[in-house]
């Protein structure tokens, strides 16, 4: 849980910068837009930076995501994904 803890918290930073919603974990519909936003940053071109980044990078990025979409679904069984299988 301290993966997808960690994923909101910085969402909400962003957020809070870009006078954005903030994510509650105990809301359903948050949940889903949390699945939602996890779906974006698995995208081929956002992981990749549309093939700047280098390998390990990726790697990385992928993991903490997978990471993240795991916790989630283990929270709630109810969400959708598309890109995380």
């Amino acid at each position: 849980m301290k993966e997808l803890k960690a994923y909101v918290e910085q969402a909400n930073k962003w957020n809070a910068i870009f006078g954005g919603t903030q994510y509650s974990l105990s809301s359903a519909s948050d949940r889903q837009k949390l699945a939602n936003k996890i779906d974006a940053d698995l995208s081929p071109e956002n992981l990749t930076c549309d093939g700047e980044l280098p390998g390990a990078e990726i790697v990385a990025r992928h993991k903490k995501l997978t990471a993240v979409a795991k916790q989630l679904m283990a929270l709630d069984p109810t969400v959708s994904f598309y890109e995380y299988a």
